[in-house]
């Protein structure tokens, strides 16, 4: 595997997660103007790009994985706690 490519995934789930925002704006201005139709679709879009924003981010863990050893020993929340 390509070095960076945890980097590209980290990338891409951000963008796909930028669009799911844009698309769920465009789907609460539709849905107050009443238009539910529209909105619907909108929010069928910003399903799809959280889909493949959590795809890529599930990548990016594999290869993280992959190049420095097996699963993490603690969740970063349990740190977080102490």
């Amino acid at each position: 595997m390509e070095h960076h490519e945890a980097a590209e995934h980290h990338r891409k789930a951000a963008e796909h997660h930028e669009h799911a925002a844009a698309h769920h704006r465009e789907a609460a201005e539709h849905h107050e103007q009443g238009n539910h139709e529209k909105a619907a679709h909108h929010a069928h879009i910003a399903n799809g790009h959280a889909l493949h924003a959590e795809h890529h981010a599930e990548e990016a863990t594999k290869h993280h994985t992959d190049t420095h050893g097996g699963p993490v020993e603690r969740p970063i929340a349990a740190t977080a706690e102490e």
